[in-house]
């Protein structure tokens, strides 16, 4: 049983609209993180899937994926950084307060 093409797009789309309103919507620095790495993941979902059903016998898709997913952690480990940096300074990682850190 082959799993079609057009249910993993589905699947693709629907992490990256609920990403995209998580970071239009959460007002907590990790809460925009988090769906960030939500649309990060829906696009590793379309490479992986665009590479299987376009290219069979080929890896460079999930090669790209396993690439992106390392570029994700990385980009995550300096974003929790940057957040335990401002908890640090200010006690709060609500986005509202971040205008404390201008000056």
């Amino acid at each position: 049983m082959e799993i079609r093409m057009e249910y993993c797009l589905v699947l693709s789309t629907l992490m990256m609209f609920a990403g995209i309103y998580g970071f239009i919507v959460r007002r907590s620095l990790l809460g925009m993180l988090i769906s960030v790495e939500l649309i990060l993941n829906s696009a590793d979902i379309n490479f992986a899937v665009f590479n299987r059903f376009l290219f069979p016998g080929e890896l460079e898709g999930f090669f790209f994926t396993l690439f992106a997913i390392g570029i994700s952690a990385a980009e995550t480990a300096v974003a929790i950084a940057i957040i335990i940096n401002v908890y640090r300074n200010i006690r709060d990682i609500q986005v509202k307060n971040l205008n404390e850190l201008k000056y």
